[in-house]
């Protein structure tokens, strides 16, 4: 049988880190959102004698990504088969459009994706297998549900899904063709005080609350927040420089995406957005013109995304 997946990317338009528990994970404050930039994924799988997993990578970034059983890709359809003591023929092609160590969570999103293909193949439910989704990785249960935007609380894995009724932006992406560790940037970071998480935190409330009753972006992009940056922009030029270019244009928000190294803008018109990413579009980095996934949207893939620049 055959399913085909789009995963999408993921940006994030709120990340406080609240604390740092004794395993060493940081508890975390965010709102994930999903955008029409992602990858394409077809699963074909069968029972089999004997479980063979095959993996093909294509599309602009397929060079990029190792085709072996360390691929995220791989080890969800492995670790699927295992946790139901399936024996199976599976073979999975991807096509690549998210680039890597940009936090844009695209590693977590295929893995997800076929997660979710193999359940609706082997007929199971969705639900009986975020546990191992989790393990696959902090981002990974993110992209099991449906919804477009979704809280996010304790590292990650608490998860409540935000409805958004009304007009939203587009997103335009910049990927300054740098990736930027995760570990190295907690390193760096400088937890906040109680009194200003609590702050940051009761500010992450009012984002949903705006969002959630369909304001338009002028209303609640003052609440658009990263911690991280602080930890990204003074030591990596590329990242620093990619920001400074957007704020000169007509971007009414400018934010990074998790732990980097994507900087995003927001805007309210399409023009707007194919302005943005003619101005800033170079040799040094990767463009995408974009907007948030809308529910009803899932099956369809990322026609509306395209890209900008880079190297060859």
């Amino acid at each position: 049988m055959i399913n085909k997946q789009f995963c999408p990317a993921k940006i994030n338009l709120f990340l406080e880190v609240t604390g740092k528990r004794p395993d060493g994970y940081h508890e975390l404050a965010t709102l994930f959102a999903k955008v029409t930039l992602g990858d394409h994924l077809t699963v074909t799988a069968a029972p089999a004698e004997h479980t063979r997993i095959r993996l093909h990578i294509t599309g602009p970034l397929g060079d990029k990504l190792a085709a072996d059983e360390h691929n995220i890709a791989y080890k969800a359809a492995a670790r699927f088969f295992e946790q139901f003591g399936i024996t199976a023929d599976c073979k999975i092609e991807l096509e690549k459009h998210i680039p890597m160590g940009a936090g844009l969570g695209g590693g977590s999103s295929d893995g997800a994706g076929v997660l979710r293909a193999l359940c609706q193949i082997f007929n199971k439910p969705r639900k009986d297998v975020m546990a191992l989704a989790a393990k696959l990785g902090a981002d990974v249960p993110v992209f099991m549900y449906d919804e477009t935007f979704l809280k996010g609380e304790g590292i990650g894995e608490i998860l409540t899904p935000v409805h958004a009724p009304g007009p939203l932006p587009y997103v335009v992406l910049v990927y300054p063709c740098t990736a930027v560790p995760t570990k190295d940037v907690f390193k760096r970071l400088q937890l906040p005080n109680q009194k200003e998480a609590l702050t940051n935190c009761s500010n992450l409330d009012k984002l949903i609350t705006y969002i959630g009753c369909g304001k338009e972006l002028s209303t609640w992009k003052k609440f658009l927040f990263n911690r991280l940056e602080s930890c990204v922009f003074p030591y990596v030029s590329s990242v620093r420089s990619a920001r400074e270019d957007i704020c000169k244009t007509n971007a009414e928000a400018v934010l990074m995406s998790g732990s980097g190294s994507t900087v995003f803008a927001l805007v309210n018109t399409k023009e707007q957005a194919i302005d943005l990413v003619n101005n800033i579009r170079n040799k040094e980095r990767l463009v995408f013109f974009s907007a948030f996934r809308r529910e009803l949207d899932e099956n369809n893939g990322n026609t509306d995304t395209s890209y900008g620049g880079g190297p060859s």
